[in-house]
């Protein structure tokens, strides 16, 4: 995805293109027959099982696919009927999208486990919401410079003069997932800190895996502290602040970073837009496959670090949506989210449900269910940074160059 617009990568995110449902009639027929789809640009086994109301696990068990094996376009996949009975695939996995339907919660963990009520599911038009998220306009760079490829991964954006200390000290945010809208968000509220943008594709599983060894992201800060230097002159530029960001899939990198020492010591900040997803185990969600945040909170309830988590009121198929996700985190630390009215502040039609804070640990809980909703989430991203990213790092200030 490196260097798309940001429409083609909207297209290669969750496959929330894909998100309306099939038809009434269409419904009936899939409950017996096996139907026979063509695997275009963008699509995933996730939005695929979605568009036809089955699970990933039936769709990899009829067509003798592995957990993990890529599909790509021009594929030919047998969509089976929704009384397929999966067998061998249904095995619990790390993999949030192949675990097995969610379960009805007990009574004590009712409010982790609940599905956003029909009064959440929503849509607005780009009318009404004033603004396309999808597609917001483009702001410039500000005092940035254009994207450099001169990470180990991705490319980042620095600013053309300061930005680093005397002492060679700087501040990075490291994004998962849309470099090209966080972009346009990142240059109207940060002056200083360098961004790094990196897109890996489909669904969360190949920001897991490209992060699974500690190398890769020790490798990655690394390169950026190179190319730091070189562009500053300051041979002994090393990183400060070390931030963590992801809209929808790029959890995946975050939770492998954090679980790992040298990533949990590093980094001071995690911002997650609407993308925390897990599967389930028993009568509740999977904790192993959460057990990285919940560390993060816990550790942002002491002050130690920060976390921004929002959601959206998206139901996926077959795992746990955004919103029990940050109500399982909210329940770790002993509270509950509390109900709340829309705030017009809040950027591009998102109307704010609810709301928890403690600490350092924050969250945002939103109404919509439709790919417009996703999108907008990324507006939140200027409001976190202004509000609590920039005021914590307090970055050393960039500049144009003089003409």
């Amino acid at each position: 995805m490196f260097g798309l617009s940001y429409p083609r990568a909207l297209a290669l995110c969750v496959g929330l293109s894909l998100l309306t449902g099939p038809t009434e009639s269409r419904q009936a027929f899939a409950q017996s027959k096996e139907r026979v789809h063509e695997v275009q640009a963008g699509h995933s086994l996730w939005s695929i099982a979605r568009r036809y109301g089955v699970t990933v696990a039936a769709i990899q068990e009829n067509n003798g696919l592995a957990e993990g094996d890529p599909i790509k376009p021009g594929q030919t996949l047998r969509i089976p009927g929704k009384d397929f009975k999966s067998g061998k695939n249904r095995r619990r996995s790390g993999n949030a999208e192949a675990s097995a339907p969610e379960p009805t919660a007990p009574a004590a963990a009712r409010f982790v486990a609940m599905k956003p009520p029909p009064s959440t599911q929503t849509q607005k038009s780009s009318k009404e919401r004033g603004i396309n998220p999808c597609n917001t306009p483009d702001p410039g760079f500000g005092v940035y410079d254009r994207w450099s490829r001169a990470p180990s991964m991705g490319q980042m954006i620095m600013p053309q003069r300061g930005g680093v200390l005397s002492s060679g000290r700087f501040d990075v945010m490291f994004h998962f997932h849309g470099h090209e809208p966080v972009r346009k968000e990142w240059v109207q509220v940060m002056d200083g800190a360098v961004l790094v943008g990196i897109d890996l594709g489909l669904g969360s599983g190949p920001y897991a895996s490209a992060f699974q060894s500690p190398d890769t992201f020790k490798r990655l800060v690394s390169s950026v502290e190179k190319a730091v230097a070189e562009r500053s002159g300051k041979k002994q530029a090393r990183v400060r602040k070390v931030g963590l960001s992801a809209w929808s899939a790029g959890y995946g990198a975050v939770q492998e970073i954090i679980s790992q020492p040298y990533g949990k010591g590093l980094v001071d900040t995690v911002v997650l837009l609407d993308g925390l997803h897990s599967g389930y185990t028993g009568q509740s969600l999977n904790e192993l496959q959460l057990r990285a945040f919940v560390d993060w909170a816990q550790l942002a309830v002491r002050g130690q670090k920060y976390l921004f988590v929002s959601h959206s009121s998206i139901i996926p198929p077959g795992y746990a949506s955004t919103t029990e996700t940050a109500n399982f985190l909210i329940s770790k630390v002993g509270g509950k989210p509390r109900a709340t009215k829309p705030r017009a502040a809040d950027p591009m039609g998102l109307d704010l449900i609810s709301r928890y804070s403690r600490g350092n640990f924050h969250v945002r809980g939103y109404s919509g269910n439709d790919k417009m909703d996703h999108c907008a989430h990324i507006g939140l991203y200027r409001d976190v940074l202004k509000v609590h990213v920039k005021r914590r790092w307090d970055s050393p200030k960039g500049f144009k160059k003089q003409t």
